[in-house]
């Protein structure tokens, strides 16, 4: 059976399509040409490479706060997608329950962008997403989580980590932020995303400066608290990208099929409440 055959969860992608949901006026960055990927697109790749259900992000690029085409997916696949939204951080408990009755599964702070300053009024939220049964997901940079690690551990949610905590190659497995990365595994309550190589690798594809970080996460988690994610339409990459490539990058670090069920399937849909029996 090839790679693209097997049953595979991705868990961070977007769909932009501004013809049928128009951008946000006061967005700072706003996709366009291939970086534009559209409900009809979206199911096409999901079926040429194998993937039978979806983590879909609402995108800070485009849509901001406003998760329209987010729901509309998510609305469409019938059960097959799960989101994860961008709200304000005093969204109130009643919006985050309509959310959640959407498909919405968590919520998505992003201080590689907004800045840690941005989150600072936020840890309500985060305690309030925990009562929920919500995802809080990060996306951090360098050393972002050492100083956010405490508020996650602190408001009792389950934790997402995007991209590998984007650590910077250049210095090293020891620095304060990837370390910090690593020590939430022992929470049992963070899973982290084995996505985004291009956002933190230096060099280029075939990403070699970011595999001895791949191989240190699923050293520290374990692959029952490691999920896969392409990132596609893949938003600000500076060479070309594809699914296919990233999904054989990932057969050759894990070349035992039983390993990449974990990854693919029985750990996502433990996390994100997909039924597994379900096809």
């Amino acid at each position: 059976m090839s790679i693209f055959d097997e049953d595979k969860i991705d868990c961070h992608n977007h769909i932009l399509d501004p013809l049928h949901f128009p951008y946000a006026a006061d967005v700072a960055y706003r996709p366009a040409g291939q970086e534009i990927g559209s409900q009809v697109q979206h199911a096409a790749v999901m079926e040429a490479y194998g993937m039978r259900r979806a983590l879909i992000v609402g995108p800070n690029s485009g849509y901001g706060e406003d998760n329209r085409c987010l729901l509309a997916a998510l609305a469409a696949s019938r059960g097959a997608f799960k989101g994860i939204a961008v709200v304000p951080n005093h969204t109130p408990t009643e919006r985050l329950l309509e959310l959640k009755g959407q498909g919405v599964v968590g919520i998505a702070f992003n201080p590689s962008l907004q800045g840690l300053a941005y989150y600072a009024d936020a840890k309500d939220l985060m305690r309030r997403l925990a009562d929920l049964d919500m995802l809080v997901q990060v996306q951090v940079h360098e050393d972002q989580m050492v100083e956010l690690a405490p508020v996650l551990l602190d408001s009792g949610a389950q934790i997402l980590i995007d991209h590998c905590g984007r650590p910077d190659p250049a210095r090293g497995l020891g620095q304060a932020g990837f370390q910090a990365v690593l020590a939430l595994a022992r929470s049992g309550r963070a899973t982290v995303k084995l996505s985004g190589l291009q956002k933190f690798s230096t060099g280029g594809w075939p990403f070699a400066s970011a595999l001895p970080y791949v191989d240190a996460l699923i050293e520290a988690y374990g692959l029952d608290q490691c999920v896969w994610a392409s990132d596609w339409p893949f938003l600000k990459a500076s060479e070309r990208l594809d699914v296919g490539p990233l999904l054989r990058w990932i057969e050759k670090l894990l070349p035992d099929v039983a390993d990449r069920r974990r990854l693919f399937w029985d750990t996502p849909c433990r996390v994100l409440g997909f039924d597994p029996a379900t096809h």
